[in-house]
């Protein structure tokens, strides 16, 4: 997927976001998000955008810049996640993908892309976050939101999840004992990942080839292996050890 496309996403996700999140309304629980109300999620995704926006606008790979703060009544709230919400799409839309950015994975090159990237799938998984809260709310605890996400940003979810995002978890790995591999795998896209995990070590993503074993195993549709490797509900096929599914996956 190309630059232009992870803003497209932004937008579309971000509006699909707000409606839940105000569908739903501030003081209900994100049952994906345990101990987050509706409010919390939103005060999260907001913060994050801003903060993408800071990080964008400063250009510089060196030091980070801190995520705004939000206020905290929820009409004040929305208004503010819209503002820097446009900001963001719009710095975004200017700049170049090989720009320099400051980025927090060691593995990733320090470009405004990492960003485009990164913010369209954080945008994603919150949307579903507050899917699931108002199909809770109009429907009760077991309701599931009708929501599906296209085959090729799913698999482009789970490679940045694996690939990008997981190297970041610094102080988890420093004291990890798990060691022990475990295979993604998005049967429709003909896309699969292994990582690799060692004692107090990075994991190691490499892209799947055949007659490679695993200890633990993730299989089905793009949407579904993209659900179950960010932690949410899911119905892709599991296997193995699960303390390495848990363990490979972002939560």
């Amino acid at each position: 997927m190309e630059h232009a496309d992870f803003v497209t996403e932004i937008r579309t996700q971000s509006e699909a976001l707000r409606a839940a999140a105000v569908a739903a309304g501030p003081d209900v629980e994100t049952p994906t998000c345990p101990d987050w109300t509706v409010r919390q999620l939103v005060d999260h995704v907001a913060r994050v955008h801003a903060w993408v926006a800071e990080n964008i606008a400063t250009g510089d790979p060196e030091n980070p810049r801190p995520a705004p703060a939000p206020p905290a009544e929820w009409g004040a709230l929305l208004g503010w996640w819209d503002d820097h919400r446009d900001r963001m799409l719009d710095v975004l839309a200017a700049t170049d993908p090989a720009a320099p950015a400051w980025v927090f994975s060691p593995v990733a090159p320090p470009e405004v892309g990492f960003w485009s990237r990164r913010a369209a799938h954080e945008t994603a998984i919150h949307r579903l976050d507050a899917e699931h809260a108002l199909a809770m709310a109009e429907g009760g605890p077991r309701a599931e939101p009708q929501v599906a996400f296209a085959p090729e940003f799913a698999a482009d979810g789970v490679d940045e999840l694996l690939v990008r995002v997981l190297p970041s978890h610094v102080t988890t790995w420093a004291r990890s004992p798990l060691r022990g591999s475990v295979l993604f795998h998005a049967v429709d896209v003909g896309r699969a990942w292994l990582v690799r995990l060692e004692p107090e070590q990075f994991p190691q993503t490499t892209h799947h080839f055949e007659g490679l074993d695993a200890e633990a195993g993730v299989v089905g549709n793009a949407d579904a292996v993209y659900r179950a490797a960010w932690g949410r509900p899911h119905h892709a096929v599991t296997s193995g050890d699960p303390a390495l599914l848990e363990a490979a996956r972002g939560r």
